[in-house]
């Protein structure tokens, strides 16, 4: 059985999750922030062939079955190190590598592993042993291997010129260190895919260094108040899952001692009713009018769009605010740009306008206030008044999560947990296209791609503005429910 590198890290993460991968692989679920994060790694790969090839180099085709992959690789490599290569593939005891980037260096190569994240991670070494592994032995002369990362300090200059972008952390000694270990983990995958589906209990492993996408075969999803409902660490609710417990009231209370959260939940679960303390109320009451509801949606793009962008770095592109009365009007106000320039600027201006200078800004969460901090970092001029905005914010998530507990909200106070338990009607399943954050920031950036054209444009505006739109009605419904307490 020939096993892909992506196969092995699985196995090393959890032999389960390898054996589903091999034998039910329709069965695999893609969280929309794996999703994302499956898309950044593309966009830094393809930079990074840019970094690397400045122009020049051979970039291997993915091929079916990998037949062509490997002959065009092997053809390269006969004629020895000439042009920067990018995804060469190699097959070597078994396994199938492909290498984000291969550099000529001297005589020999130099392997470059190219990851989106920020730092070096335990898991980039094994990574890089293997390609270590497969490479030398085949009988190619490696020189050094590297991870190359993502700088989240450097500032884009603008103008397509993203050198600098990747950092670069020297593995040959860490790689070459792991290498003795690399047969016993191929004959660990090899035995785990080809045998009977591995006994593993549920704990951390399941959410580190990923999030399983077969999580749901192996925690209880199927009950109507999960264990994993408790929340706290993965390996705690594992331990739960191992002894039998499937739902939250199967568990003693008193195995819970120590975690006053879980402590809460499991009382009012298995007591069936939900809490409204009065501390919500006397929270409502002392907020003066106009109250200003106040939600952000933006992107953090590994690879910067703008010029003094950081990868990473948070960017606002659109805000929704519903404006309550004393006599318990509302008016809605919202701004979306996409233009495709740079939206920070205008968008700040006409949120310090809208704001006017008086009266509670209620948000849940802190993001709110960390989107206008990195507004008032970008523009000195305008942060004298967006620092008066941050003195106003309010946040209401704590109020909730200290007052409010419904056995529905399964562990999580969320605006999108905690709205079906208090107003059904309002449904965010019920949106096209953009239900959640991930959708909106893809939504954003596929509106101002040149490519996009004006009607999926305008379809796109129309969906972001619904979206950010509920997310503020939202908030006003929850601030009037906890007011009735």
């Amino acid at each position: 059985m020939q096993l892909s590198k992506t196969k092995i890290m699985s196995a090393l993460q959890c032999r389960k999750r390898l054996w589903f991968e091999v034998r039910h692989p329709e069965l695999r679920e893609i969280s929309p922030a794996t999703q994302a994060a499956f898309d950044t790694g593309h966009s830094v790969g393809d930079v990074a062939q840019q970094i690397y090839g400045q122009g020049q180099g051979i970039l291997i085709e993915y091929g079916p079955g990998l037949s062509r992959a490997l002959k065009d690789t092997a053809r390269l490599m006969r004629a020895g190190p000439g042009e920067p290569i990018f995804e060469a593939t190699f097959s070597h005891g078994g396994v199938l590598v492909r290498v984000d980037v291969l550099l000529p260096d001297g005589p020999a190569w130099k392997i470059v592993e190219v990851k989106a994240s920020s730092k070096l991670k335990d898991e980039h070494l094994a990574d890089c042993a293997i390609q270590a592994w497969v490479f030398q032995g085949l009988g190619f002369d490696l020189n050094a291997i590297a991870l190359a990362h993502v700088d989240s300090s450097w500032e884009y200059p603008g103008g397509e010129d993203y050198r600098g972008l990747l950092v670069e952390e020297d593995l040959t000694l860490e790689a070459a260190d792991l290498q003795e270990s690399v047969p016993r983990w191929v004959e660990m995958a090899r035995d785990a895919a080809a045998g009977e589906m591995p006994e593993v209990h549920v704990g951390q492993h399941c959410t580190t260094p990923y999030l399983c996408p077969f999580f749901d075969q192996c925690w209880p999803t199927k009950v109507r108040y999960p264990v994993q409902g408790l929340g706290g660490s993965k390996e705690r609710l594992g331990h739960f899952v191992t002894a039998g417990y499937e739902d939250i009231r199967d568990v003693p209370a008193t195995d819970l001692e120590g975690s006053a959260t879980q402590v809460r939940i499991h009382r009012i679960t298995t007591a069936g009713e939900p809490e409204l303390l009065e501390g919500a109320r006397v929270f409502v009451q002392g907020l003066p009018f106009p109250r200003y509801y106040l939600d952000f949606e933006t992107i953090a793009p590994a690879v910067p769009i703008w010029p003094r962008d950081r990868p990473y770095e948070t960017q606002a592109f659109q805000w929704s605010c519903h404006i309550e009365q004393s006599d318990g009007s509302l008016r809605h106000e919202e701004f979306l740009d996409l233009s495709g320039e740079a939206p920070m600027r205008p968008l700040a201006e006409s949120l310090i306008e809208m704001l006017d200078t008086e009266g509670p800004i209620l948000m849940y969460t802190s993001y709110e206030a960390r989107v206008i901090r990195g507004l008032a970092d970008r523009f000195p001029d305008l942060a004298p008044a967006l620092e008066a905005i941050l003195d106003r914010l309010v946040d209401h998530h704590p109020v909730v999560k200290e007052n409010y507990y419904h056995p529905d909200m399964l562990g999580s106070w969320s605006l999108k947990a905690v709205l079906p338990t208090i107003t059904p009607e309002i449904d965010y399943s019920a949106l096209e296209e953009i239900q959640e954050g991930t959708a909106a920031s893809n939504g954003y950036i596929e509106a101002i791609d040149s490519g996009t054209s004006a009607e999926r444009r305008e379809e796109l505006r129309a969906r972001l503005l619904k979206y950010c739109r509920l997310d503020t009605e939202a908030m006003v419904r929850v601030l009037q429910f906890l007011g009735r307490s």
